[in-house]
């Protein structure tokens, strides 16, 4: 790609100016030096002095001591802590909470909220995130930010998507609280109802290009509607939806709040918990008992909590009530799930909390009683496996892209270090340095 046109993307998307620099060729070899080099997560194996050895975007292999001089590219990282680029679970792209939202749902098209979003996806790779999953988002801009970003024409974490949310009418994933006819305009293109009008909105999402379907079964808080957090399909509606996407090849993740839709969801076969306010010990078991993951987004209860209770709330009633009583009951289902051995993967739901500020939901898993480790393994080989990208993501091996980070500092003794990532790369390519 030629310099002045990575210049002047990076200009445009606020990224730092290292980004703008011109690449070796694709067959040249870099070389990463570590003064202490995390390369797998799951084992917590923490190794000094590596060189890490990239050619064409991906991982060659990892060598001891600091070599390279004289034989390519050299990137000085021996004060540094290295690991691999975070993932982030559940982000929503597209456009980030403020007091604007309800007119820019009117106002900005599509086009305006695919070039929102990749100011956004500019913002989460800085932050040393190199793979998000978007769950929920008009599907044409979605798709298209994706796809841009996989072809290297829009700076970005790599993105899966699940285009639009499934959703029940009147649901969730609904539009709500404006005339009758603008909600008819707003309406997303995922919302069905009955078992078999659920099918078909599951198969169009395939159809347009979702890598994974995300549905509500229960209320949320961020709908402007009093209709609670409880189960919103029917069980024969999670069925149909949980039957249909395996049938296509696609794992079902489920914002789920109330103990009732979460725990029919995982009765219908469901992969993963979004939220999880009320998980109960039914829950709990049949998580266990399944596997299925739960991404606790502790960073989103956090936030709605400070805003619905702050001097500047910008929520409308509904929500206000909603983000009161979800909000500060998420740190203890985290732990009691924790406690009993689920899977945790890491997720944020950024675009309700800031885009860029995604590393801020470690500390709060640490709270909900993860050492730093587990915290770094839920956003790495953890969320790596939830999403079903093991084989290429979550760990720095021979053959896996090129996505690594680097701080200064030890995130196993502190973890908001992550915080404060100083070094991008991903697929080879440097996005940030110091």
């Amino acid at each position: 790609m030629k310099a002045w046109f990575i210049a002047a993307v990076v200009a445009f998307l606020g990224l730092s100016p290292v980004a703008a620099q011109v690449e070796p060729a694709e067959d040249a070899l870099t070389f990463v030096q570590a003064g202490r080099l995390l390369a797998d997560p799951a084992t917590g194996r923490v190794s000094t002095e590596q060189t890490v050895v990239i050619q064409n975007g991906r991982v060659l292999r990892i060598e001891n001591g600091y070599v390279g001089e004289g034989q390519g590219r050299v990137v000085d990282l021996r004060d540094s802590f290295v690991l691999p680029g975070l993932i982030d679970s559940h982000v929503h792209l597209l456009g980030q909470q403020g007091p604007t939202n309800r007119v820019d749902a009117v106002t900005m098209t599509r086009s305006a909220q695919a070039l929102e979003g990749a100011y956004y996806a500019g913002r989460t790779l800085e932050a040393g995130f190199t793979t998000v999953a978007n769950l929920g988002a008009n599907s044409e801009a979605i798709f298209a930010l994706r796809d841009a970003v996989a072809r290297g024409r829009v700076p970005g974490p790599r993105i899966l998507t699940s285009g639009a949310t499934i959703s029940p009418h009147g649901g969730h994933g609904d539009s709500h609280g404006y005339r009758p006819e603008v909600l008819e305009v707003l309406r997303s293109e995922g919302v069905c109802s009955g078992a078999d009008d659920c099918r078909r909105a599951v198969r169009e999402q395939i159809r347009l290009g979702a890598d994974l379907i995300k549905i509500t079964a229960t209320g949320g808080v961020l709908s402007n509607t009093a209709a609670g957090l409880g189960q919103q399909f029917s069980d024969e509606e999670l069925g149909a939806i949980v039957d249909a996407a395996h049938r296509m090849g696609r794992r079902v993740t489920a914002h789920a709040h109330g103990a009732d839709g979460i725990d029919s969801f995982l009765r219908a076969g469901g992969d993963s918990i979004e939220h999880g306010t009320y998980l109960d010990a039914d829950g709990i078991r049949m998580m266990r008992q399944s596997g299925a993951w739960l991404i606790p987004t502790l960073l989103a209860g956090d936030f709605v909590a400070r805003i619905a209770s702050g001097p500047n709330n910008f929520f409308t009633p509904a929500q206000t009530t909603k983000a009161l009583e979800a909000g500060p009951l998420m740190l203890d289902m985290c732990r009691r799930a924790h406690d009993a051995g689920v899977r945790i993967a890491f997720g944020t739901d950024s675009g309700v909390s800031a885009h860029g500020d995604n590393a801020q939901e470690f500390a709060l898993l640490v709270q909900c009683g993860l050492t730093p480790l587990e915290a770094i393994q839920a956003a790495t080989v953890g969320a790596a496996d939830h999403l079903q990208i093991a084989a290429e993501a979550g760990a720095l091996r021979s053959g896996y892209p090129a996505d690594l980070i680097a701080v200064r500092g030890d995130p196993l003794s502190d973890v908001t270090v992550l915080e404060r990532v100083g070094f991008v790369m991903r697929a080879g390519r440097i996005y940030r340095g110091w």
